[in-house]
């Protein structure tokens, strides 16, 4: 795998990160709920003024605003699980959990993403990969350690509903990938950030000051809209257990954002953190796999060049522009090269892989 097939989950990571300490910094004392609601409506509206500048740019763009009907129960799905039952569980448990148990938890949304991906997805896997996945868990595990700080109780097993929540929401989203990923993160982020929104204010809560609530709508444009939209990509091109092991180091970005921002040394567990991470995203980059594999007939429409999986005629006057995307059929096709579970390789491997 090479870096730049990793670097949109990784950027999606890094922008994720980074929403924690920026949102600390720019919002204060929002109420959790409200301030989760708020992130994501910041994302959808974000988005959908770019959705509609890349629209007034470009006219094909029109095409691919559209979720084909037979994954919308997909994309819904996502939104209730990750959008509305995660947060609601998170922001439950945070009421009921120090902060160092919360941090400690929170890892096992990664570990739970790439179990569902691997069992009820049947998503490839070696061992270099699981390895990988490990060392990035045990990374986020130690970058989140206190002493004596973490606690089994109810709340924690309220933050444990919501990795479980995301993880089936990341598996979901998987399934909505090949659409426009700016289309699919702003849906997600309209309707998620209206439910918490909404139910933050019926709750009690009460809209923060002006300047804390641009601030809290720009970080959830750059921190939730934007990284949302590289994960879907990410997901696009690497699979869902792969793309959620990159997106696992996004504490360590947070963290080490924090640092710059309130100056102070870093703490041996940091970097012994950052070491395992770096051994997991290494593991992960340097994942060859290759073999004889069969494509399946398949009709979709993503943004495309005409290499050799893209091989169709255009039933449309096409002025030779690449990428570009359209409904397009691919038909079975047998070969061997390196992949990985891209959208377009989504097959079953037998033992002998």
């Amino acid at each position: 795998m090479s870096v730049r097939s990793a670097s949109p989950a990784l950027a999606a990571a890094l922008l994720f990160g980074a929403s924690t300490p920026l949102a600390k910094l720019l919002v204060g004392n929002v109420p959790p709920l409200l301030l989760a609601g708020l992130l994501y409506l910041g994302s959808g509206v974000g988005l959908g003024m770019l959705l509609l500048v890349r629209q007034a740019r470009d006219s094909t763009v029109a095409q691919q605003m559209r979720i084909p009907r037979a994954e919308v129960p997909w994309l819904l799905g996502a939104i209730l699980f990750g959008g509305v039952l995660g947060p609601a569980l998170l922001m439950w448990g945070l009421t009921q959990t120090d902060g160092a148990t919360a941090s400690l938890l929170l890892n096992v949304e990664g570990v739970l993403t790439a179990v569902i991906a691997w069992v009820v997805f049947k998503e490839n896997a070696d061992r270099q990969v699981v390895l990988g996945m490990v060392a990035i868990v045990a990374g986020g595990v130690l970058l989140s350690w206190e002493p004596g700080g973490a606690t089994v109780s109810t709340g924690a097993l309220l933050i444990l509903g919501a990795c479980l929540c995301w993880a089936i929401d990341n598996n979901l989203t998987r399934k909505v990938s090949t659409n426009d990923a700016m289309l699919v993160a702003c849906l997600k982020g309209l309707l998620a950030g209206a439910s918490n929104t909404a139910l933050a204010l019926a709750s009690g809560a009460a809209l923060p000051s002006a300047g804390s609530l641009g601030a809290s709508l720009v970080v959830g444009l750059l921190g939730y809209g934007l990284s949302l939209t590289l994960f879907v990509v990410g997901l696009r091109t690497l699979g869902t257990a792969r793309t959620g092991a990159y997106f696992s180091v996004a504490p360590l970005f947070g963290v080490a954002i924090s640092l710059a921002i309130w100056p102070q040394a870093p703490s041996p567990l940091f970097w012994a953190a950052a070491g395992l991470m770096g051994i997991g995203v290494w593991l992960h980059v340097r994942e060859r796999h290759a073999h004889e594999h069969t494509h399946e007939p398949l009709e979709h429409a993503h943004r495309h060049r005409h290499d050799e999986h893209h091989q169709h005629q255009h039933a449309f006057a096409w002025d030779g522009v690449e990428p570009h995307a359209h409904q397009h059929e691919h038909e079975v096709l047998t070969h061997k090269h390196l992949h990985y579970p891209d959208i377009h390789h989504r097959h079953r491997h037998s033992h002998s892989h």
